[in-house]
């Protein structure tokens, strides 16, 4: 549904077009320091305006509502709102019954029975990622010392990107791209076999962030390519470091403590400004749309903070789940040394 976690608990609601967005987490650990100002940093990462994004501009002013009691995490349900007022639906109400290619127009159509909120993709809308940010702030404050960071790889196949972003937005049209997430710091025994490995939880997660089309772990699709002998990491030393990192950081789906480090592949912005083909439904016959409206040449521009934010959440899940026991494994496996006592030191026997 709409809610992700289980003792670290994220749930985000509202639509692109209502009166706001916002995040309620669960599960948050009291005493933890929290106050406004400290989700300035993500939250501008997140924002539009740099050459590429949606010329629409919200000033995310982060609303605690409950959950915080003289700038500490209280430990109850944590509220965070963030008004919308920069936006314009008449071009949205304009194609009510025409669904826009790539969008979840159609889906949603049939999902809601016919009552979706159809203004700038209502809540399917990346717009919604906002609350995902501001719960991976909280997260990262959870899962210190370690610390996640994302970049960008490429944008339409190419590193140096910012001249065909430029000219495929100027032509209407718009661009994908890939990025790459890494976590330093990660214990060994984050995750749980089958169903709830570090990467079934970590891919479940990405793929709710709107445009996410694909992810891989370590060398990912390279390694169907690549034999045994070139794929194993080599382990060097008792922490388990191991001199290649091809699995990722992973192994039986549980981190192995190196760096955790996976991709996603971003689909091109599904909105674009060129004629498309497409159904009214009011008129039952085919249609050819040209999109009005504000929307992102590239949405993978905004997509690194976005990305560590879920991934913050996973990890603060796991975490606060117990799902590692931060013991080194001869402190757990093999014999056991006996404390030797010193000489004339026997324990007597007490008398009764």
């Amino acid at each position: 549904m709409n809610s992700l976690g289980r003792i670290f608990r994220v749930s985000i609601w509202g639509e692109s077009h209502g009166p706001a967005v916002g995040v309620v987490i669960d599960g948050c650990p009291p005493g933890v320091p929290l106050v406004p100002a400290d989700f300035r940093r993500d939250l501008a990462r997140r924002r539009s305006g740099a050459p590429g994004t949606t010329p629409r501009r919200e000033r995310d002013i982060p609303v605690i509502l409950s959950g915080t009691y003289k700038g500490k995490i209280t430990g109850a349900p944590l509220a965070i709102e963030f008004q919308n007022a920069d936006f314009d639906s008449s071009a949205y109400l304009k194609i009510e019954d025409i669904p826009r290619p790539g969008q979840a127009d159609w889906t949603a159509l049939f999902k809601s029975g016919g009552f979706r909120d159809p203004r700038g993709g209502g809540h399917f809308s990346g717009r919604l990622t906002v609350g995902l940010v501001a719960a991976g702030v909280i997260a990262r404050k959870i899962i210190r010392p370690a610390e996640v960071r994302s970049e960008i790889i490429e944008i339409g196949g190419r590193r140096d990107y910012a001249g065909i972003v430029r000219q495929t937005g100027l032509l209407g049209d718009s661009l994908g791209g890939l990025i790459e997430c890494r976590a330093k710091g990660v214990p060994p025994g984050l995750g749980e076999p089958f169903f709830d490995s570090v990467e079934s939880l970590l891919a479940h997660a990405a793929f709710s962030i709107p445009a996410v089309k694909g992810v891989e772990f370590g060398d990912g699709f390279k390694a169907a390519r690549m034999k045994g002998s070139e794929f194993n990491d080599a382990i060097i030393n008792r922490t388990g470091k191991t001199r290649t990192n091809h699995a990722g950081g992973v192994n039986g789906g549980i981190t192995n403590g190196n760096e955790l480090v996976f991709r996603v592949a971003v689909r091109p912005t599904a909105s674009i400004g060129l004629p498309q083909r497409t159904i009214d439904l009011a008129r039952n016959k085919l249609a050819t749309l040209k999109l009005e409206g504000r929307h992102d040449a590239c949405i993978a521009l905004r997509m690194p903070v976005i990305l560590e934010a879920v991934t913050a959440i996973v990890l603060a899940d796991l975490f606060l789940a117990g799902g590692h026991h931060g013991r080194r494994p001869e402190n757990r496996c093999g014999p056991q040394r006996r404390r030797q006592q010193r000489p004339g030191r026997e324990r007597r026997k007490r008398e009764p």
